[in-house]
């Protein structure tokens, strides 16, 4: 029973934090007006003519939050050993907010499975944020977050990232 313990608790706290995240979720804004449709399809035909990237702070992004902690547990001899909590920020171009908050459940799918493939492979055991580990799994993070929803993405920030040993 002391084993299950832990795992239970994980559950209620997943489940109690999906919960308040739907709840708490603010209401999608209406659509523009029909006069800001033209003013939408000019930036987006001046979007597909960008110029050649300068050095410098990035012009024309925008951070979005992803609304909640991943939760990996990693499992060593069969039990869970420990929890990493990992919250993460998406770096887009302007505007896309809305759209990536729309996109959230496969981004997210995806990111997390990511962090489950890291986790098995042993990539949250010892020193698991020197940079020789961090730095493959935020190209992952990119690499994925771009397949599921494209290249508007430019970057996926680890703002958080926590072990928390299960005794």
């Amino acid at each position: 029973m002391k084993k299950l313990l832990p795992i239970i608790l994980l559950l209620v706290g997943v489940g109690g934090g999906v919960g308040a995240g739907l709840a708490l979720r603010p209401e999608p804004t209406p659509p523009p007006a029909e006069e800001h449709m033209a003013e939408t399809d000019e930036k987006a035909a001046a979007k597909t003519e960008k110029p050649p990237k300068e050095e410098g702070p990035p012009s024309g992004r925008e951070y979005v939050d992803l609304n909640d902690q991943f939760i990996i547990p990693v499992v060593d001899d069969d039990a869970v050993s420990s929890l990493i909590l990992v919250t993460l920020t998406l770096e887009v171009d302007s505007g896309e907010r809305e759209s990536i908050y729309q996109a959230e459940p496969r981004i997210r799918g995806a990111l997390l499975q990511t962090m489950f493939d890291h986790a098995n492979a042993g990539g949250f055991h010892g020193a698991f944020t020197n940079s020789s580990k961090l730095e493959p799994l935020r190209r992952t993070f990119l690499e994925v977050a771009q397949n599921v929803y494209g290249d508007e993405i430019s970057d996926v920030l680890i703002i958080q990232i926590t072990r928390q040993d299960v005794p």
